[in-house]
């Protein structure tokens, strides 16, 4: 007969403790997907496995339940299943198949955890969101971001297309994340709408940014939103981290084809009901919120690489181009102009009268594809003059 016990958050630390006093040993699921990582259990040694963390993946990909309920009927008798009691209700029915009984721990309850977690997880400040902007503001937003957008004149349209319809109907109820999925080379600019969106909001805090080109093993979800409480990670994960950081509705993801397979799914649910869910089941809000999706990836292989359901949450997919040799001038004309504003700030109001034209004359932009390259000639060339 196998039974799931649940706990309670102020009752883990205690029932960890007691067990691992027995000898015993408390892990999580994630230790065991792979059929090596089972075999390297002792059958002689009593395992308590929380299976916390699968609740938020099968309820994102309901087609995971099979191959879960094969999992579990994989360990042997001296396995015992643990789960956080938050989950109750809903791995009492997707997992109706698996357990024979359900039923609590025997545990102290420490009531000094619920105190602290209140504490640090819940306290998120107030950021603003392109739904808060009234007319003015937001008529001030676009003006900033077409002016700090170089090139890409298309989708700066589009985007402003994109922004009214969702103001009216994130109001209605019926759009909670305005997402972008932009393909292109790197250097492209697909990062920089993100940054000019961030700028364009009055940000004076971190954009909340993640590479998901380090979220490529099979443990990633994990790493991402914490691990159940107990193991490494669960202080939350980088996501929650990242959003506290912020103040703007704004995320960045960079190279997201390079995501294992469970972030996908998690970001389904996301992008479907507006909510950042750790492990923990600790909630945060991002009704309002801009997510800017990056990938290196070809058209071709964006259908290859991401699945239709996940494709088809993408409020807008774009290839984004090379930018042409007129922009690539604007844009060398307002980095040194930049780069000089804050030289003489940081460093010396002295500055060589023609620096600007001596720099932008010496710089041919048609050698240039990447926007970082160019970026960096820029700051060479400056660097190389203003010591001369």
């Amino acid at each position: 007969m196998r039974t799931l016990f649940f706990y309670s958050r102020g009752q883990f630390f205690n029932f960890k403790a007691s067990q691992e006093a027995f000898g015993f040993k408390v892990t999580n699921i994630s230790k065991f997907l792979l059929p090596d990582q089972r075999e390297e259990l002792d059958e002689y040694q009593k395992v308590f496995v929380d299976v916390s963390s699968l609740v938020s993946l099968i309820k994102s990909n309901d087609s995971q339940t099979m191959n879960f309920e094969q999992l579990i009927d994989c360990f042997g008798e001296n396995v015992e299943f643990i789960c956080d009691k938050v989950h109750e209700r809903d791995i009492k029915y997707l997992f109706r198949y698996s357990f024979d009984g359900f039923s609590d721990v025997e545990a102290e309850y420490d009531k000094r955890v619920d105190e602290q977690d209140t504490d640090t997880h819940l306290n998120f400040k107030e950021v603003k969101k392109i739904t808060d902007l009234n007319n003015t503001e937001l008529e001030s937003f676009f003006e900033a971001f077409n002016s700090k957008l170089y090139g890409h004149e298309r989708f700066k349209k589009e985007f402003k297309s994109l922004v009214t319809s969702f103001r009216v109907f994130n109001k209605l109820g019926e759009h909670k994340i305005l997402s972008l999925f932009l393909m292109g080379d790197s250097g492209v600019g697909k990062t920089e709408v993100a940054r000019t969106i961030h700028k364009a909001l009055g940000s004076h805090a971190k954009l909340a940014k993640i590479n998901f080109g380090n979220y490529s093993s099979h443990d990633a979800l994990n790493s991402l939103i914490g691990s159940p409480l107990g193991y490494i990670g669960s202080d939350g994960g980088e996501l929650l981290k990242r959003i506290q950081e912020s103040d703007v509705g704004l995320i960045l993801i960079d190279e997201f084809e390079k995501a294992d397979n469970a972030v996908f799914n998690y970001f389904l649910d996301v992008l479907e009901n507006g909510k950042i869910v750790n492990s923990q089941a600790d909630e945060y809000d991002i009704n309002g919120y801009i997510i800017v999706f990056t990938s290196n990836i070809s058209k071709e292989n964006f259908k290859e690489k991401i699945s239709p359901e996940l494709r088809s949450r993408f409020d807008y997919k774009g290839m984004f181009n090379l930018l042409t040799n007129e922009d690539k001038k604007k844009f060398v004309h307002f980095r040194v102009n930049q780069i000089m504003s804050k030289y003489r700030e940081f460093v010396s109001p002295d500055i060589p009268e023609k620096l600007h034209g001596d720099v932008v004359s010496i710089i041919d932009v048609s050698r240039y594809r990447n926007m970082r390259d160019l970026n960096k000639k820029i700051k060479d060339t400056f660097v190389e003059l203003i010591d001369t």
